[in-house]
């Protein structure tokens, strides 16, 4: 597991009566949750750390430089956009974005974006996830399956209510898969297909709660929450090739007890009716590679990835996973040193219709329920840890071996 954090609470105060003590205070923790979402701020431009450098299977390292305008330079228009280079496939990829606020009061904008790059096939994001960012993403370092596209967009982003957010898209895409596969429908073998989608995107936090301090409004996450995305794709509408509908859905629950221990459950589940080819269907955030040894496969732990699940073993065009995580109160040898045991268990099940519309590539679905648990032990030394998962059920692989996961995990908050 490895991500990077940041929150704080600012109160509003004039300049006037602040020490230079506290306005020195107050800048750092402006700073530091910049860095913690991920942007090095300069006077208008805040850098984007995301494109700084990556790694997959297919690009090699990828690195390159993004960026967006800050509200010095305007709080009513914006712009954000990147530059990166695989040196693995010799290619460059970019999007450039902009977008203008039409209500402050509700949080308005119109946004428009051009993208050329590269997307993970099987994964499906929802448009209104708060940013996250991580120095690296663990799963990522494994891909080699991702599909090429070139997608035109214009969104609205609007709060519906102080606890209902909603984002709803508009676009156009061209892709083109990197791998060899080829989509059957209608006797007619689609190697690049046109998509014209709309999708809707709603955030509910009905458990939040609000704070005024010094009359700035601070908001505390409650649970549970709950994301659900539409997604649907108009064959003939801009030349795009297919019909097909989605529903994606999320819910995250988190309980916290006396002596600073927790559980988390998070539920995900995702529905893809009509001819929908393989680069948007779902795979069930596998996170392990495919080598002989436990040594060998041994690399970075995710999030809410499955650490047993092999890349590109299983798809599906409907599934639920349910995740959960029991945080053990922190062992707290000293001040500083205060290492933390979780407790996982993971469970997914899935299946597909249709399965020989996918030519040439091979996968299983998940009919028979998948099932790992594990644990993690972090903070050990400077954020690293340790994560242990073994897979069982219907699934369990016959040499032992291949049903253990042994990986680092490292995290760190501002």
């Amino acid at each position: 597991m490895f991500w990077w954090s940041a929150q704080s609470q600012i109160p509003s105060k004039s300049n006037d009566t602040l020490t230079v003590v506290e306005q020195d205070s107050i800048r750092q923790s402006k700073f530091l949750k910049q860095i913690g979402q991920g942007f090095f701020p300069t006077k208008y431009i805040d850098i984007d750390l995301r494109y700084l450098i990556k790694f997959n299977q297919y690009e090699g390292i990828r690195t390159g430089l993004g960026g967006q305008t800050n509200e010095k330079l305007s709080d009513k228009y914006r712009m954000n956009g990147y530059l990166v280079y695989g040196f693995k496939d010799h290619n460059f990829k970019y999007s450039i974005a902009g977008g203008v606020r039409v209500s402050k009061e509700n949080s308005t904008w119109i946004n428009v974006s051009y993208t050329d790059d590269l997307q993970e096939t099987g994964s499906s994001n929802f448009l209104t996830d708060k940013r996250f960012f991580s120095f690296f993403e663990p799963r990522l370092l494994n891909i080699d399956l991702f599909h090429h596209h070139i997608t035109k967009s214009i969104s609205l982003e609007h709060k519906i209510t102080p606890y209902l957010l909603s984002e709803t898209q508009l676009s156009r895409s061209n892709n083109t898969t990197t791998y060899d596969y080829a989509f059957l429908v209608d006797g007619k073998e689609f190697r690049e297909f046109r998509l014209s989608n709309a999708k809707i995107s709603l955030q509910w936090n009905p458990f939040n709660t609000f704070e005024k301090v010094n009359d700035v409004s601070v908001e505390t996450e409650g649970y549970p929450n709950f994301t659900l995305q539409l997604t649907k794709s108009f064959k003939d509408v801009l030349n795009s090739d297919f019909n097909f509908f989605k529903t994606d859905f999320r819910t995250i629950y988190k309980e916290s007890f006396i002596g600073e221990s927790s559980t988390e459950f998070t539920l995900t589940g995702g529905i893809a009716t009509g001819k929908t080819p393989l680069t948007h269907l779902y795979h069930a955030y596998p996170n392990n590679i495919t080598k002989e040894t436990i040594l060998q496969r041994f690399s970075v732990a995710g999030i809410n990835s499955f650490e047993t699940m092999y890349f590109n073993e299983f798809f599906s065009d409907r599934f639920a996973t349910l995740q959960i995580k029991h945080f053990v109160k922190p062992f707290k040898f000293s001040k500083k040193y205060q290492p933390q045991l979780v407790l996982i268990s993971r469970m997914a099940i899935g299946t597909m219709h249709d399965i020989d519309r996918h030519q040439n590539i091979e996968f299983e679905t998940l009919r028979k329920g998948y099932s790992e648990a594990g644990f993690e032990i972090n903070k050990l030394l400077f954020g690293f840890g340790l994560s242990f998962a073994y897979r069982y059920g219907a699934y369990h692989i016959p040499n032992l071996e291949d049903n253990l996961a042994l990986k680092f995990t490292f995290n760190i908050s501002l």
